[in-house]
C-alpha cells in the first residue's frame, strides 16, 4: 500500500510539472515494491523511468552519518523545511542547516560559505563524529584561515550552479586544486544558496573516503533544503539586522547624553527619554497622559519656524537643525537646538533630537563679557600711552580760558566797564571750557566699563574726533597726516565708542611703526570710501611694512612684533569688526609700510576680496 500510495503521489505531482518530486516518490515507490517482492513492477517502473535505476543506493562507509535513502520521503523535506522555516535567531538556524545537510546528504563535512566582496567567509563549519555532528558557528568579525577547494567555490559563486564531483580524484576541471589535491577528498557537492535571485551563500559538502555519495535523490532533498535555506538565512539576517539598529537606536535613546522624542504633525509626543523629560521639567506620566505636546512647547514667535519646519517634513521627510526656544514646565525659556525626520513609511509620525544650549549660551555670553573687558582694558591702555598728549589737550583750553577770564576782570575794571569786551572774553571762557569739557567726556567714554550700545552715526565725524585725541601723538613723532573722508558718507550702525577704539588702535600702530625708521617721509594716511551700502576705512602708513607671511597672524592673540606689546590690539579690534558683521584685514602698502582697512554694514558683499579694496586706494 505504501508503494502504491507513492507511485500515485509521483504521477499527481508529475501532471503538475513537479518533476524532481515525482521522481522522489517514484524512487521510494521502487523502494517500496523491492522489499515486497514485486519485482515485476521494479522492472516496469525500471523500463518507464530508467533514471531510476542508477539511484541504486551507495553504501556508506564506517564512521560517516548517513540517513537511508528510503526514508527521504516528503514527510523528511517538510519536517526539514518546517524547522528552518521556524528558526529566526541566526546562530540557531545555520546551526540546523548544517545538522540537516550532514544527515540527510551521508557527508562527513561541511561549510556555510558567505561570499563577502572579494573574500569567502566561513560562517559554521559541520563535522561528522560517530553518531553526532558538531557545529561551530563563526563570528564574522573574527577572520578564520578554514581549508576549502577555493576554484570549485568561486566556479559555483560565479556560475551559481550546482557543482558534483562524484569522484574529485579522478580527472576533472578542479584536480589541480591545492585542497583537493592535498586532502584527497572523494565526494564533494557545492550547492548555491540562492532567494529571489540573490546568492544568500554556498553550502560546501564533502566525503573523503567514498565516491558518489551524492546521488541525485539525496542532491533532490539538498536542493529543497537548500532553498528553504536560503530564504530563512536571508530573513534571519535581515531580522538580526533590525535588531541591531534597534539595539543602537535604544541604547542612544537610554543613553540620555541628548533629548529624543518621538512625535506626531497633530502636536503629540508619543514618546521621550529621560534626558528630554528632564531638560523640560516633565515627568513620565505627562507623555502617558498626553499632555505633552510640542505645540504647547513652542512660543508664539516661533510658531511660523514650526509651519516651515512641518512643510520641510512633508516635502524631503527631514527638517534640518534649527536653534530656538522651548517653554519648561514651569513657563521658563530655554534655548535648544532641534533637528528631526519623519518614519518612512509612517506618514505623520516622526524622532526629534533636542540639544540644550542653555550651558553653550552662558559660555557664550561669558565670553563676550571676557571680549569686552579686554577691549576696555585696551582702551585704559591706550589711553595711559596718549596721558601726555591728553593732558596737553585739556591743559591748553584750560590756559586759554584763564587767560580770558583775566581779560574780562580787566575790561571790568575800566571805569566805565567794557561790557562788550567783558562778554566777549566770558564767550571765549565757555567754549574753552565746553572743549575742556568735550575731550574729558570722550576719555571717560573710552575708560568707563559699559555694554555695547548699538546705534547710528556719522562715521567721519567719529574719525575726526579720534584724529583730535591721538594729534599730540602724532606731532610728536613728526608724522604728517593726509586725512580723505568721502563727503555724504552713509551713516553707519554700531556702537561708537568701540569702533573709534578700532581707529584709534590702528593710528597709533602707524605712528609707532613709523617712529621706528630715520629715513624717509613718515605719512600716515586716513580715508573713507562708500559702494553704495558698503562703508570702507582705511589707515596706511609709511613704516617698515608687514612680513607678507606674518599677515594674518598679526590678528591672533597674543602675536606682537613690538617689545613691549601685549599682542592684544589687533585681535580685539578683529573680533570688534566681526561683531559688527565686517571684516578687518591688512596689506602692503605703496611703495612702503602697511595699510589695515575694515568695511562695515555689508560691505563684504560689494567688496568682497582685498584686492578690490586695494584697487580703489
Amino acid at each position: 500500500n505504501e508503494a502504491l500510495a507513492y507511485e500515485l503521489a509521483a504521477r499527481f505531482y508529475a501532471a503538475r510539472g513537479f518533476e524532481e518530486v515525482a521522481h522522489l516518490y517514484l524512487g521510494n515507490a521502487r523502494r517500496g515494491y523491492l522489499r515486497w517482492g514485486a519485482d515485476g513492477k521494479v522492472r516496469q517502473l525500471d523500463q518507464l523511468h530508467p533514471r531510476l535505476r542508477q539511484d541504486e543506493r551507495v553504501a556508506a562507509p564506517t564512521g560517516t552519518i548517513e540517513a537511508p535513502v528510503e526514508h527521504l520521503d516528503l514527510a523528511t523535506v517538510i519536517g526539514v523545511s518546517q524547522a528552518l522555516s521556524g528558526e529566526i535567531v541566526l546562530e540557531k538556524l545555520i546551526d540546523r542547516i548544517m545538522r540537516a545537510a550532514i544527515e540527510h546528504a551521508g557527508a562527513e563535512r561541511g561549510l556555510l560559505i558567505y561570499p563577502q566582496s572579494e573574500e569567502l567567509q566561513v560562517d559554521a563549519e559541520a563535522t561528522a563524529r560517530g553518531e553526532d555532528v558538531a557545529v561551530r558557528v563563526r563570528e564574522r568579525s573574527t577572520r578564520t584561515v578554514v581549508a576549502l577547494p577555493e576554484s570549485l567555490i568561486r566556479y559555483a559563486i560565479r556560475t551559481r550552479e550546482t557543482v558534483i564531483l562524484d569522484d574529485a580524484l579522478s580527472q576533472n576541471s578542479f584536480s589541480t586544486d591545492p585542497y583537493i589535491v592535498q586532502h584527497r577528498a572523494r565526494s564533494i557537492l557545492c550547492q548555491p544558496l540562492i532567494n529571489q535571485g540573490k546568492l544568500i551563500g554556498i553550502l560546501y559538502l564533502e566525503n573523503d573516503l567514498t565516491p558518489h555519495v551524492f546521488t541525485p535523490d539525496r542532491v533532490t532533498v539538498l536542493k529543497v533544503l537548500a532553498s528553504q535555506a536560503a530564504i530563512s538565512l536571508e530573513n534571519s539576517r535581515l531580522y538580526r539586522d533590525v535588531a541591531d539598529r534597534e539595539g543602537r537606536i535604544r541604547r542612544l535613546v537610554d543613553a540620555n547624553i541628548l533629548g529624543i522624542c518621538i512625535w506626531n504633525l497633530q502636536g503629540t509626543i508619543v514618546e521621550a527619554n529621560d534626558a528630554f523629560l528632564r531638560m523640560l521639567q516633565y515627568g513620565r506620566d505627562d507623555v502617558v497622559s498626553g499632555r505633552l505636546r510640542w505645540t504647547d512647547l513652542t512660543p508664539a514667535e516661533w510658531r511660523e519656524q514650526d509651519a516651515g519646519a512641518v512643510a520641510e517634513l512633508r516635502s524631503t521627510g527631514t527638517f534640518q537643525p534649527v536653534e530656538r526656544e522651548y517653554f519648561r514646565k514651569d513657563g521658563s525659556r530655554m534655548p535648544v537646538l532641534i533637528g528631526g525626520a519623519l518614519f518612512e513609511g509612517s506618514g505623520d509620525e516622526g524622532v526629534a533630537f533636542v540639544l540644550d544650549l542653555t550651558e553653550r549660551k552662558r559660555a557664550e555670553e561669558a565670553v563676550r563679557e571676557l571680549e569686552s573687558d579686554f577691549a576696555r582694558m585696551n582702551r585704559v591702555s591706550m589711553m595711559g600711552e596718549l596721558a601726555a598728549s591728553l593732558s596737553h589737550e585739556i591743559t591748553q583750553p584750560i590756559a586759554s580760558a584763564r587767560n580770558n577770564a583775566r581779560a574780562a576782570l580787566n575790561f571790568l575794571g575800566k571805569r566805565p566797564p567794557d561790557l562788550t569786551e567783558v562778554r566777549e572774553a566770558l564767550d571765549c571762557v565757555v567754549g574753552d571750557v565746553d572743549r575742556t569739557g568735550n575731550i574729558v567726556d570722550r576719555i571717560r567714554e573710552h575708560m568707563k566699563k559699559a555694554p555695547p550700545r548699538k546705534a547710528r552715526f556719522d562715521l567721519n565725524e567719529a574719525i575726526n574726533e579720534v584724529i583730535m585725541l591721538a594729534r599730540s601723538a602724532i606731532t610728536k613723532n613728526g608724522v604728517s597726516v593726509q586725512i580723505r573722508l568721502a563727503d555724504a558718507l552713509l551713516p553707519v550702525q554700531g556702537d561708537r565708542v568701540q569702533l573709534q577704539q578700532v581707529v584709534l588702535n590702528l593710528i597709533l600702530n602707524a605712528v609707532e611703526a613709523m617712529a621706528s625708521i630715520e629715513t624717509g617721509p613718515r605719512e600716515l594716511s586716513i580715508r573713507t570710501e562708500q559702494d553704495q551700502t558698503a562703508v570702507l576705512v582705511a589707515v596706511g602708513d609709511s613704516g617698515p611694512g608687514i612680513d607678507p607671511e606674518n599677515i594674518e597672524r598679526l590678528f591672533e592673540s597674543f602675536y606682537t612684533t613690538k617689545s613691549g606689546g601685549t599682542g592684544m590690539g589687533l585681535s580685539i579690534c578683529r573680533s570688534i569688526i566681526d561683531a559688527h558683521g565686517g571684516r578687518l584685514w591688512a596689506m602692503p602698502n605703496e611703495p612702503r609700510g602697511a595699510v589695515f582697512q575694515f568695511i562695515l554694514h555689508g560691505a563684504e558683499r560689494e567688496l568682497t576680496n582685498p584686492l578690490q579694496a586695494s584697487q580703489r586706494t
